[in-house]
């Protein structure tokens, strides 16, 4: 579509005036020294969310493993966690995927692309998305469960937790995807220009965060209630808020607290302090999560440094045994064969003494 309009230049006594407006701001050409600035600034915060993202996906693989591997992990807590880990661990792989197939290359303009493997990468990146937000709930409301409910067997809730954690996104994901199919199918499915289309997915991370945040609130109170109780050494002031403070902290990541900041904004507003928070920020919060709920749990650490003892002293052993010389074999034979030469008296004696390191050994 053609828009008409006019500029305008004006006659003054020292000559023709500039063209008002600028041809830029008329036409609608970006200054290219203002684009190139962008196009660095943009290029460089790849680098960094990309940097999180791997350092996020090595350190959450690690967790699992270590979760799985030992048994003496395995329970309804970490359970949990694991799947949290494995949704944080879907979110670093789409946003590989989509930054591969939408910006591996430089020449194409994504904004006018629409293959099906686009429209595949960029529906994944929104259901890892959607199942981050939602096991971050889960998380929320075992921690609620597990403070307010001290005697409720949570393994019978485990499977309610699996359906929201990833039953729900799969649900709203597969509205979505047949929502863009038929009303608007343009592009890569990575606009959010049609509201309603957008909202099927922005109204329950919104809802989620919403109700995260009430439940952070409300285990924040119960954790204050316990920490004053005199067991805890609530009448300490000093000691009482280092451990709320510490607390509040490590239930931050936990819940995604910081996305609150722009959970109610329109999309446009701030867009560079969105960027940084949900990418620059948002990149290491799997990294944290893994570091706080498993890497620097005490029960983690004191079975990974029993393993690693016992891993030191078995390759300690072995190499002992492989480092047997030849003399030491051949001074065993001559050892033997001594007290075969020996007297009977002698023997006995030896016996006797033998014996008596054996009773000593066993006192």
């Amino acid at each position: 579509m053609l828009i008409s309009g006019f500029v305008h230049m004006n006659c003054t006594t020292e000559g023709w005036s500039d063209v008002f407006p600028p041809y830029d701001d008329a036409c609608g050409f970006a200054d290219d020294d203002e684009e190139e600035t962008e196009t660095t600034y943009f290029s460089n915060f790849k680098q960094v969310y990309t940097a999180g993202y791997a350092t996020s996906l090595v350190s959450l693989i690690s967790a699992v493993f270590v979760f799985t591997v030992f048994r003496k992990f395995r329970c309804t807590r970490n359970y949990i966690h694991i799947n949290l880990f494995f949704s944080f661990i879907l979110r670093a792989s789409a946003v590989f995927i989509k930054d591969v197939v939408l910006f591996s290359d430089e020449n194409l303009d994504h904004c006018f692309m629409s293959t099906p493997a686009c429209k595949s990468a960029v529906a994944f990146f929104q259901f890892s998305i959607l199942a981050n937000y939602f096991w971050l709930l889960v998380e929320g409301m075992y921690l609620q469960t597990l403070l307010a409910l001290t005697f409720v067997f949570q393994k019978k809730y485990f499977w309610w937790y699996i359906l929201i954690g990833w039953g729900l996104p799969t649900i709203i994901i597969s509205t979505w995807i047949l929502t863009r199919n038929f009303y608007d199918n343009r592009g890569c499915w990575d606009d959010t220009d049609v509201a309603f289309i957008w909202w099927i997915i922005k109204a329950p991370i919104t809802a989620s965060l919403l109700v995260n945040f009430i439940i952070f609130i409300n285990v924040i109170r119960i954790l204050v209630q316990k920490l004053r109780s005199p067991g805890v050494g609530g009448n300490d002031t000093s000691h009482f808020n280092r451990r709320l403070a510490k607390s509040t902290l490590l239930l931050i990541p936990l819940f995604g607290m910081h996305y609150m900041v722009f959970a109610f904004l329109p999309e446009n507003t701030g867009a560079e302090a969105r960027i940084f928070i949900e990418l620059g920020l948002g990149s290491f919060q799997g990294f944290v999560v893994a570091l706080l709920y498993c890497f620097l749990n005490g029960e983690v650490q004191a079975e990974l440094k029993k393993r690693f003892w016992k891993w030191q002293t078995q390759s300690y052993l072995s190499l002992s045994k492989r480092r047997r010389t030849p003399f030491t074999e051949s001074s065993t034979v001559t050892q033997i064969s001594v007290l075969d030469k020996s007297s009977p008296k002698d023997q006995q004696s030896s016996e006797t003494r033998a014996l008596t390191a054996n009773n000593v050994s066993t006192v």
